[in-house]
């Protein structure tokens, strides 16, 4: 009996929030690695549009792979998978990576398929970017199926599904909350001063962000930090990638961790809301800025509510000893 089967007999679905950021998202990867991945699986199939994360959590999954390109550009040709037939002997990779819409401009999709079925029935391993486009080519799903939205799905497929479409389509629709939030949150950090920002940590919620603060709160008015966002908002200001630590808001560069998870201007943030207190997180002392999208948002942050009362704008209780 596969070790796979024995680990996740009964496993169906794994949901994590998709962390905005290399760091996070590679820490992520490993935690991935270590609960899910078996030293059996042959086909992890990764999907999800370009720009959600899928190079990166790979890299935190398998550190030290080669990917063959990512969102930087092409890093390895030939296409390694293409040239099985030229290794030999002991120099040969045991896990091989492609993207499938990229390399479909330039490969068939039959040949592609026949390509990881090869490298499989030579008992490699194979990670594929974009999986739902080779699946209807291959006679086999994904050992591990991994879905990269405003959420990560991860599912081991049986006879009876998961498709990878079903988690695309999933991943897909969900994505633009994770931009609209990520851009958002950028915004609301332009009207943080220096000293906050240093101090400034990031956490993630449904549809929204959370911006933490150690011992003190920020020394800002919430209910004018979201109006001042919404005026930006409004405006529909341009936001582009400029480097791999920086994107430009209306061409001023803001440093950000994660500078290809945005929308592309300001205008298609959807329903901005900010908590209108902090929430005192005691357990970590530390105090939570909330914000929300989606056209829902208000109806999130009163959850949110709900879920906190006691510990709105509550101070950390002295202890003596």
């Amino acid at each position: 009996m596969p070790f796979s089967y024995k680990m996740q007999k009964s496993h169906v679905f794994s949901t994590f929030y998709a962390p905005r950021g290399r760091k996070r998202i590679y820490e992520l990867g490993m935690q991935i690695a270590q609960l899910y991945l078996s030293p059996f699986d042959q086909i992890i199939g990764v999907v999800g549009e370009a720009g959600s994360g899928k190079s990166a959590l790979i890299k935190g999954m398998f550190p030290g792979l080669e990917l063959t390109n990512d969102d930087d550009g092409v890093n390895v040709r030939p296409l390694p998978l293409l040239e099985q037939d030229e290794e030999t002997g002991f120099f040969s990779p045991h896990t091989y990576h492609l993207d499938i819409r990229f390399e479909m401009g330039f490969t068939s999709a039959p040949v592609l398929a026949a390509a990881i079925l090869k490298a499989v029935h030579r008992g490699k391993r194979v990670i594929v970017e974009h999986f739902d486009l080779i699946f209807p080519f291959l006679s086999q799903n994904a050992n591990l199926l991994i879905g990269v939205g405003e959420e990560i799905l991860l599912t081991r497929p049986n006879l009876f599904g998961p498709e990878p479409g079903e988690i695309y389509d999933i991943v897909h629709n969900s994505l633009l909350y994770r931009l609209m939030a990520h851009t958002a949150e950028d915004l609301t950090e332009l009207f943080l001063s220096t000293e906050d920002m240093e101090r400034a940590e990031h956490d993630d919620i449904n549809h929204g962000f959370i911006i933490s603060f150690k011992d003190k709160t920020p020394d800002v008015d919430l209910e004018d930090l979201e109006r001042k966002v919404n005026e930006l908002i409004a405006q529909k200001i341009s936001i582009c990638y400029l480097d791999e630590g920086h994107v430009t808001i209306g061409g001023k560069p803001h440093a950000c961790t994660g500078p290809r998870t945005h929308v592309s201007n300001t205008g298609e943030i959807i329903g901005f809301r900010l908590l209108k207190n902090f929430i005192y997180d005691s357990a970590n002392k530390r105090y939570l800025i909330v914000g929300c999208i989606g056209e829902n948002s208000e109806e999130n942050l009163k959850n949110v509510m709900k879920l906190n009362p006691t510990n709105m704008n509550k101070v950390a209780p002295l202890y003596e000893f």
